[in-house]
């Protein structure tokens, strides 16, 4: 497979260097109306019949024309109509910019740059080619095509970058979420879950995205809080008069639609109205909800997946100095599992079932079950106010609301076990557990941004932003019951008994996070000297940003016990357990209320930095030097249960530092260039990572911080050769180190104990290579099909070498051993030594074509977590042995699979499309495995053992879009 993939980007490099044909583009405008973009004009080639039209932002092109010079005629009504010659050259673009009005242009005002659309493709592969950092995109008409929905999947499509569907995570050269940024117009933007640094970017639909570009080497002008690269969404823009328009779409999820009879949904279902969630309970009075609120879940009959959009703006003035453009809609999404979901397994020499979370954990196949139901509503707000020509300002405010339902249960059948009131090998019964909990998001942003032309030298931009992001589990609902055998009693007549270990088996929990940030930024570009063109020669930037994060979080537990002895109070169901939790059976003392104190944690982030930059052109030679200064403050106050070293502590983080880069690239010639890049930079933990609050998830995977983690350090070179055939395809290869001192890894703690934690592990080291093409195989000419293939194949060799117990401390100050199973180095969390993105897109080239396009990504097997000692230290029973050697849970692995995706877009006339998708066609397992001790205590060997398993189906969807 590796080897077609490569011949394929060969042969295609071929066929582009053998091309003659060049093109022309342009930007047409309004005289008459402050220059703004004019659309509709006629445009021919004198002498031909080839001719086009502008589109709605001016913009033309025309492709496929063999060298010479033509004669363009542009015509419009009301309009003086222009002959102007150009000069076609092979392989080179001609851009031929012209205002148009009532009376003749001057030949001075018709001036040759290179303006097209943003979105475009080939205006995002001019930004790449221009850049002076490595940098790439992917822009709103490629994301269509591509049939992409969101900012997440737009991100999968760009090479090196893979996205876990076991975990959601996105993934840029092998490092994952800790090791990334992310930004909205160039401002931060915080994450809406507690467990991960980065905003998970599903809940951006593209219909509020004009472009997503990852710069994947440090620029002075971004925090150093990177390794892997930046990712940046820039919003849309208003360029249209008027821009009205709607769209629809309806679907399906194949595992959905097999429990159509039995979706679960939450017993808070019917507090979710519209999208919106009404919360009936917080923290300060969930008590109350223990007897006042229901415990059973709710079926949802036929589960369908739909969404529905709309935008609507223009111009406010005939100018179009005012402009407004406001967007908003709806996905509801609908996805059922059946599997695995142990998370990790203990092997244990002898034992006849692996063990999970301190028991003897056993589900048969098929009885753990896992519903999910997704709600996102947003809404977007775009103000433009353009004071002149050389000033402009632009507001954006944004606000998403996700409601997550999801319904886990396991053991059903009567056949599990799944805690250590009953093991396997008794004849005690069985055991049965269901979580319900619904996780709502509400993230509002506001930007304020503008930008000046103080005059023909210099240009200054700044932008200030407010986040807030309330992300709360308002009600969480736990029930662990035992199924009870009894003597001549029928399995499925067995009385039911409430959990009984540690007060809070039913239960019911509620978690608040509040996150409000202020930031902004501020830079000012100086021409020191400019050529002919007036293109930079010598430019000098600096500059500053700054922002401050403050996060108060809350969690309340609360639960019922048995007020008499063990089994004596018997719920009827397990569907029916608000018959059974009711006030009088409190009243009764049949049942006891639990109450624990709450945990909490409040945390600042303080970070400013000042910069500067010089571009400097020297012939074919372009260099960028800059310096960062940054100071960076992580404070951390909390009060949480089970925290090693006691409940209450805070911690403190302070860097000061410089942080230098250099970013080179000479032109071999008008279509190729290398580019060379280096830079320092750090790895900060999060607040998540630091907090000792342990989360469970609903199959019970606990997390917690580690008080005691530190920054990484990060050392970053990059080498890159880049082949532009044409203005819209692109060859370019790519070679990188990283050397990460103090790398941050997820593992288990020290002892063999139940929750995964946050540590310094070691000191990692990343060699990789990347490959991306984007060439037509059959060139694009007038009314005739093209096909397109757009890819990229990476891959990369990481080792960390893992740190010893003089080197390395558990979450309590003692001394840790990373070392286990006789390793002493191991591959980096989250890196995946292969991956891969192809797309073949095939476009009809007609008036209003049909494009098919069949993309697929494969990312190969990565580690999940790293393994962990249960015991460290000299055997005293066998001097010269370490118990860490022989005693220890191996690495999570998550297994690679391919997504393969179709998608059809029609369309009908200007005004209505069509679209058919399948995403996730091969429906592939996504499969955890863990290699597990095979002969625990006594030797190093591993086994495989899975612990997670199970798969997401198959999403169709068709679409309809009108555009007024």
């Amino acid at each position: 497979m590796k080897r077609i993939i490569l011949l394929i980007f060969c042969f295609s490099s071929i066929l582009c260097s053998a091309q003659q044909t060049g093109s022309i583009v342009g930007l047409l405008t309004d005289k008459e109306f402050n220059n703004e973009p004019l659309p509709f004009v006629n445009i021919l080639i004198k002498g031909t019949t080839t001719g086009t039209t502008s589109d709605v932002d001016g913009l033309y092109e025309f492709n496929e024309l063999s060298p010479g010079v033509y004669t363009l005629v542009f015509s419009f009504v009301g309009y003086e109509t222009l002959e102007i010659k150009a000069e076609v050259v092979a392989g080179k673009v001609t851009t031929v910019n012209v205002p148009m009005g009532a009376s003749s242009a001057s030949l001075d005002e018709i001036v040759i740059t290179t303006s097209t659309r943003k979105e475009s493709e080939a205006a995002l592969l001019l930004d790449q080619k221009k850049a002076v950092e490595i940098k790439e995109s992917i822009g709103a008409i490629e994301l269509a095509k591509l049939g992409v929905s969101d900012a997440s999947a737009a991100t999968a499509k760009i090479s090196g970058v893979s996205k876990s569907e076991g975990s959601g995570q996105i993934y840029v050269r092998g490092l994952g979420d800790r090791y990334l940024t992310t930004t909205v117009n160039g401002l931060p933007i915080p994450s809406d879950n507690i467990d991960k640094k980065n905003i998970n970017l599903e809940l951006f639909p593209t219909r509020f995205i004009s472009s997503v570009s990852i710069s994947k080497t440090f620029s002075p002008y971004n925090s150093t809080d990177q390794s892997s690269g930046n990712i940046n969404i820039t919003s849309k823009n208003i360029t249209s008069r008027k821009d009205f328009g709607i769209s629809l779409s309806s679907g399906l999820n194949t595992n959905a639609v097999f429990v159509t009879d039995n979706f679960a949904a939450t017993a808070l279902n019917d507090d979710l109205s519209f999208g919106i969630f009404s919360r009936p309970y917080n923290n300060s009075n969930l008590v109350n909800g223990l007897t006042d609120q229901g415990w059973n879940t709710v079926g949802i009959e036929n589960p369908v997946n739909y969404s529905f959009g709309f935008n609507a703006g223009g111009f406010l003035d005939e100018e179009g100095k005012f402009r407004l453009s406001f967007a908003g809609g709806q996905s509801v999404d609908n996805e059922y599992r059946e599997g695995l979901f142990r998370f990790f397994d203990r092997g244990i020499t002898g034992s006849l079932l692996p063990i999970t979370g301190g028991a003897r954990d056993f589900v048969p196949d098929g009885d753990n079950r896992y519903w999910q139901r997704t709600v996102n509503t947003n809404a977007l707000l775009v103000g433009q106010y353009r004071i002149n020509q050389n000033n402009e300002l632009k507001f954006n405010a944004f606000g998403i609301n996700k409601v997550l339902e999801e319904v886990y249960e396991g053991g059903r059948g009567g056949e599990a076990i799944f805690f250590d009131e009953l093991t396997p090998n008794s004849i005690a019964g069985n055991q049965f557990v269901r979580d319900q909990n619904i996780k709502n998001t509400f993230l509002s942003t506001i930007q304020l941004i503008g930008d000046h032309k103080l005059g023909t030298k210099n240009e200054l931009d700044w932008a200030l932003g407010y986040n807030r992001l309330a992300a709360d589990e308002p009600n969480r609902i736990r029930n662990e019951l035992n199924f009870r055998n009894v003597d001549g009693v029928p399995q499925d007549e067995r009385p039911i008994e409430l959990g009984n270990t540690g007060g809070f088996q039913q239960r019911k929990s509620s978690q608040e996070i509040l996150d409000q940030e202020f930031n902004g930024r501020i830079k000012d570009d100086f021409s020191l000297k400019v050529d002919e063109d007036e293109n930079d020669i010598y430019k000098l930037s600096f500059g500053g940003d700054g922002r401050y994060k403050q996060r108060d979080f809350r969690s309340t537990f609360v639960g019922f016990e048995e007020g008499g002895p063990i089994g004596s109070f018997n719920p009827v169901s397990i569907d029916d357990l608000s018959s059974a939790f009711t006030q009088q059976n409190v009243d009764n003392g049949n049942l006891l209320i639990n109450v624990q104190p709450d945990d909490f944690y409040d945390a600042e982030l303080t970070s400013y930095a000042g910069f500067v930059d010089f571009v400097g052109v020297f012939g074919n030679l372009t260099a960028e030097v800059g310096l960062r200064y940054q100071s960076d403050r992580i404070f951390v106050d909390y009060d949480v249960n089970n925290a090693p070293g006691g409940r209450e502590g805070e911690t403190e983080l302070t860097y000061n530092n410089i942080y230098p880069s250099l970013n080179l690239k000479y032109d071999l010639n008008d279509k190729m260039a290398l580019r060379l890049s280096g830079s320092l930079s750090q790895t900060l933990p999060e607040f998540k990572e630091i907090a000792p609050f342990e989360y469970v998830s609903p199959e019970g995977l606990i997390e917690a911080g580690n008080r005691l983690i530190e920054r990484s350090t990060n050392t970053n070179i990059d080498l890159k050769y880049e082949f532009f055939p044409s203005n819209d395809e692109l060859i370019s290869v790519t070679a990188y180190y990283k050397n990460i001192d103090n790398a941050i890894n997820r593992s288990l703690r020290v002892g063999g104990g139940d929750v995964f934690s946050f540590y310094n592990t070691g000191d990692a080291r990343i060699f990789g290579i990347e490959l991306e093409g984007k060439v037509f195989l059959i060139k694009k000419r007038d009314s005739l099909p093209n096909l397109k293939l757009s890819g990229n194949v990476s891959y990369i060799d990481h080792k960390q070498d893992l740190k010893d117990a003089s080197e390395g401390l558990n979450v309590n100050g003692s001394p840790r051993t990373f070392q286990y199973g006789g390793n002493d180095e191991i591959g980096l969390e989250g890196a995946s030594d292969w991956t891969t993105n192809l797309a073949l897109t095939l476009d009809t080239g007609n008036k209003y074509p049909f494009e098919f396009t069949l993309a697929g990504n494969y990312a190969s097997d990565r580690i999940y977590a790293i393994g962990s000692p249960i015991f460290q230290g000299e055997d005293p029973n066998s001097p010269g042995n370490n118990l860490e050697d022989f005693n220890f849970n191996g690495e999570i692995i998550e297994k690679g699979f391919v997504v393969l995706d179709f998608i059809v877009n029609k369309s009908i006339n200007k005004h209505i499309s069509l679209g058919l998708r399948g995403r996730n066609l091969l429906n592939p397992e996504i499969e955890r495995y863990q290699n597990v001790a095979s002969d625990f205590g006594n030797s190093s060997a591993t086994q495989e053992e899975t612990v997670l398993s199970y798969k997401r189906g198959v999403n169709i969807s068709l679409n309809l879009s009108y555009k007024f």
